[in-house]
C-alpha cells in the first residue's frame, strides 16, 4: 500500500523550482533633441555657401606686372567701379625673373570683361602733374583695376599697365592729336582749357618717326568736345604770358593753377559749325591740329598772298626780333620774317 506521504507531492520543492515570470515593459520612444538643429543648420549653411561659391566662380586669369608692391595673395581684390570682381590667388616670379605673374580668380559676372583689349593696372598712391590719386589705398591697401575692352576675342593672359590710363573707355568725349615742334613743359594729365575752364587733359605724347616734332594726344570731355571745330586753334597756355609791343604792356594768364601747371588752351570761331556736323565713324583716326607756342601765334590771321620785302638798315637794329609787326598808319600789314647780316657794298 502506498502511504499518504508518497501520494501527496512535495509542494515546497515545486514552488522553489518555479521562477517568477519577468514583466516586459514597452520601450519608450526617443524624442528628437533640439540641440541637433545647431550642427545640422551649420552644415546646411556651409553647403549653401560652397555651392554659391562654385556657381559664382569664373575663369582664372594671369596678369604680368613689373613688381608686386602692395599685392597679397588671398587679400588683394580686383575692382570695377568699386565692385569686387576677382581675388588674387597666387603671386610668382616669371621664369626669366623680369616680371611677376599674378594669378587671379575672377567672378562669373566678370567673364564678359576678359577680352583682348581689356586693360589692368594696380591702384596705388600716385603723385602726378594733374594731382594726387589713389589716396584711399593708404587705408584699404592696393587693388587691381580693370578697364573693359570692346573686342570679341576672349583672352586669359594680360600685361598690366605701369601708368594708369588717364581716360577710360566709359568716359564720354573725343580724342584729338596736336602737332608741335617740342613738348615744352607739357606732361600727361596737363589740363586743357576753353575760355579758362578746364575741359580736358593731355593723355599721351610721342616723338614722330622722322624726329621732326611731337604729337600730343588730348582728350576733351563731353559736352565740351562739341566746341572743337575744324577752325579751332590750340596753343600752349603758360602760367604767365607777358608781352611788350607797340600796343603796350600785356599780361595774360589762363588760371591761377596754370602758374604751377602748364596746359593747353583752345578757341573756336563763334559762328563756326562744330565737329558734330560731320560725325566720326568708329575706327577713324582722331582729328589733327597744330599746337602753337602761344596765343598770339595761334590767332595770327594767315595771309593768302604774301609779298616778301628786304629792308637794309645801316644803323643798329637792337630790339628788333623775328615776328615783330610791320605797321602802316596804325595797321599791321606784316611781320619780320628773318634778320640777317648783309655785306656792305663797296661800289
Amino acid at each position: 500500500m502506498t502511504s499518504d506521504s508518497e501520494r501527496t507531492p512535495d509542494r515546497s520543492s515545486s514552488s522553489a523550482n518555479e521562477l517568477p515570470t519577468p514583466r516586459q515593459t514597452p520601450a519608450r520612444k526617443r524624442r528628437f533633441s533640439a540641440i541637433w538643429l545647431v550642427p545640422l543648420l551649420a552644415i546646411a549653411i556651409g553647403l549653401g555657401l560652397a555651392i554659391q561659391s562654385v556657381m559664382m566662380k569664373g575663369p582664372e586669369i594671369t596678369l604680368s606686372v613689373i613688381h608686386a608692391e602692395g599685392l597679397e595673395a588671398g587679400k588683394t581684390r580686383v575692382k570695377y567701379k568699386d565692385v569686387d570682381i576677382g581675388t588674387v590667388t597666387a603671386i610668382l616670379l616669371s621664369r626669366n625673373m623680369e616680371s611677376v605673374q599674378v594669378s587671379i580668380q575672377m567672378t562669373k559676372d566678370a567673364s564678359d570683361m576678359l577680352v583682348k583689349d581689356s586693360r589692368f593696372w594696380v591702384v596705388r598712391p600716385r603723385i602726378a602733374v594733374g594731382g594726387v590719386s589713389g589716396l584711399t589705398t593708404l587705408l584699404s591697401g592696393a587693388y587691381i583695376a580693370i578697364d573693359p575692352g570692346v573686342s570679341k576675342e576672349r583672352q586669359r593672359e594680360f600685361v598690366g599697365l605701369e601708368i594708369p590710363p588717364v581716360v577710360t573707355r566709359d568716359t564720354k568725349g573725343q580724342r584729338f592729336v596736336l602737332g608741335a615742334d617740342s613738348l615744352g613743359s607739357l606732361d600727361i594729365t596737363s589740363p586743357v582749357y576753353y575760355r579758362r575752364i578746364p575741359v580736358g587733359q593731355v593723355v599721351g605724347y610721342e616723338l614722330r618717326k622722322d624726329g621732326s616734332g611731337v604729337d600730343v594726344s588730348v582728350f576733351i570731355n563731353a559736352p565740351y568736345d562739341r566746341f572743337v571745330s575744324e577752325r579751332s586753334r590750340f596753343w600752349q597756355a603758360s602760367g604767365l604770358d607777358v608781352s611788350l609791343n607797340t600796343e603796350g604792356f600785356k599780361i595774360n594768364m589762363e588760371s591761377l593753377a596754370s602758374l604751377m601747371i602748364r596746359g593747353i588752351a583752345f578757341s573756336s570761331p563763334p559762328d563756326d559749325g562744330t565737329m558734330q556736323d560731320a560725325p566720326r565713324k568708329e575706327g577713324d583716326p582722331p582729328p589733327q591740329f597744330v599746337l602753337y607756342a602761344d596765343s598770339a601765334s595761334a590767332h595770327r590771321v594767315p595771309d593768302t598772298v604774301v609779298q616778301p620785302f628786304t629792308m637794309v638798315f645801316n644803323e643798329s637794329v637792337r630790339g628788333l626780333t623775328v615776328g615783330a609787326p610791320v605797321d602802316f598808319r596804325g595797321l599791321t600789314i606784316g611781320e619780320v620774317a628773318s634778320i640777317n647780316l648783309a655785306r656792305a657794298n663797296k661800289n
